[in-house]
Parts: structure tokens; C-alpha cells; sequence
């Protein structure tokens, strides 16, 4: 299915009915990512998943893609649908997504999970690290992918998941360099919304990697304890969805 943002294509999924729950994919990912969470989500309520702009099956619109734009591609997902009250689960990038648009509508989001994510805003090396990354991604894109996913797992579950890699490697090549280029952009620029996660009075539920090599477990761990979440800590890496699928099939299901 499909909706508009900006004059540009929103793909999306909708399945099962009652109480609605949004996932959101990570940088580099589309909403693919939860077709095996789907079917069996979708049995007990409605479960949409959303191509974020640049990414799957959606169009790319800016030079920057802020979280903000992300945020009101997403409302306009849920717009067509008629939907007014739902919650939200997001991977990596799709959890700054998430809390972006509890930022902009505050009234709309019942729960709130955080896979892989933080409300942080990037540190200044983190902000380096992606402006070196926007550069390769404009000079060699499939060496830029490459690299970008090896450093999600840790060496070992990088061979045990070679294969479901190798798919999400290639799903990616199929994003424009422009598109990647302007996620990256918009994620260095976004903001911090510790403070704004720490006032969500609705379900929280936080989920960390002990292993993530992207962020820090022992900080999100604080994170979550400061703002008043519940933590949930997963024994893999970046990557929960596929990492550590059977325990997050199980949180998901705990979401009200």
C-alpha cells in the first residue's frame, strides 16, 4: 500500500485490526525487517510496518531527511489510515523516528519500545563518524553498505547470520546514495529527547544488546532506569530483529 508525503511515495503494510501498532525499521533497513514478527503481531491487532523516506519501497524528498520529515511521513501513513491512537516500536533509527513524533504529537502514542536505540542525541566523535560516512556513501556506496552492516554484529554472529546479511546488504543497494546520504544527515542533527522519553507516562519498554557494537548496553541500561523504563536485555547486538528474534517476538507481545 501506498500514501504520499511531500509529493513522494510512503510504502507501507497494514494487517490484523484492533489496537494498532507501528513498527519502524533502522537505517539502511525497510520494512522487511518484520515480516516474521508480522503474521503472528497481526493475530491479536493491527500492525502496520512503514517504509521510512529514502528507504524500501518509499521516495526520497530532501537533501536532509530530519526526523521531523520521517516523523510527518509516518503521520501520513496513519492519516490514511484513519488511525488517531497507537503505539510504536522502532529499531535503531525507526526508535528516533518514534520519539520525534511523540515530540511533535504528543496525544497519540499509548506505548513506546526502543529497540536498539536511545533518546540521546549524537556525541560530536558520533557526529564526525557520520559526516565521514555521508562522504563514502557519496564515493562508494556498496563499500559504504558493506562496512556499515558488518558493524552492527559482532564477529561471530556476523558468520552465524552471513546469509540473512548478505539480504539486507543487497535490499539496501537498492536505496539511492542520495536517499542514505540524507538519513545519516538527518540522524546527526537530531535531538536529544531523553528528557522528553523521561515524561512519556505511557508504556516504555526499552531494548538493549549486551553485545550491540554500536551502543553502549551499560548506558542505555541507565537510560532506562533514569527514565523510568522497563529494560529489557537481549544477549546479541545491533541487530534484535534478527539476532535475537524468538525474545523480541516475545516483548512486542507485551506492548498494551
Amino acid at each position: 500500500m501506498e500514501t504520499t508525503y511531500k509529493n513522494t511515495p510512503i510504502s507501507y503494510t497494514s494487517q490484523g485490526t484492533g489496537n494498532p501498532l507501528v513498527l519502524l525499521h533502522g537505517f539502511l533497513e525497510s520494512k522487511e525487517i518484520w515480516q516474521d514478527f508480522v503474521v503472528e503481531l497481526s493475530a491479536k491487532r493491527q500492525v502496520i510496518c512503514i517504509d521510512l523516506p529514502g528507504h524500501g519501497e518509499s521516495g526520497n524528498f530532501a537533501e536532509i531527511n530530519t526526523m521531523a520529515d520521517m516523523a510527518l511521513a509516518v503521520k501520513a501513513v496513519l492519516d490514511e489510515l484513519n488511525i488517531t491512537k497507537t503505539s510504536f516500536a522502532g529499531h535503531s533509527m525507526g526508535g528516533y523516528v518514534s520519539l520525534e513524533f511523540q515530540n511533535i504529537f504528543p496525544t497519540i502514542i499509548n506505548s513506546l519500545v526502543l529497540v536498539n536505540s536511545t533518546p540521546q542525541a549524537d556525541s560530536e566523535e558520533r557526529k564526525a563518524n557520520r559526516d565521514r560516512a555521508a562522504t563514502l556513501i557519496l564515493k562508494n556506496k556498496r563499500a559504504f553498505v558493506s562496512m556499515a552492516m558488518s558493524n552492527l554484529l559482532t564477529p561471530e554472529n556476523y558468520k552465524v547470520f552471513k546469509s540473512q546479511i548478505e539480504i539486507l546488504k543487497q535490499r539496501a543497494l537498492q536505496f539511492s546514495s542520495k536517499a542514505i546520504y540524507a538519513a545519516i544527515k538527518g540522524m546527526k542533527i537530531r535531538t536529544d529527547h531523553t528528557e522528553l522519553f523521561a515524561k512519556f507516562e505511557g508504556q516504555k519498554i526499552v531494548i538493549a544488546g549486551k553485545n550491540d557494537p554500536v551502543l553502549d548496553y551499560n548506558t542505555i541500561k541507565a537510560i532506562a532506569k533514569d527514565c523510568k523504563a522497563e529494560f529489557r536485555s537481549l544477549p546479541d547486538g545491533h541487530l534484535s530483529f534478527l539476532e535475537n528474534q524468538t525474545e523480541l517476538r516475545e516483548i512486542l507481545h507485551l506492548i498494551d
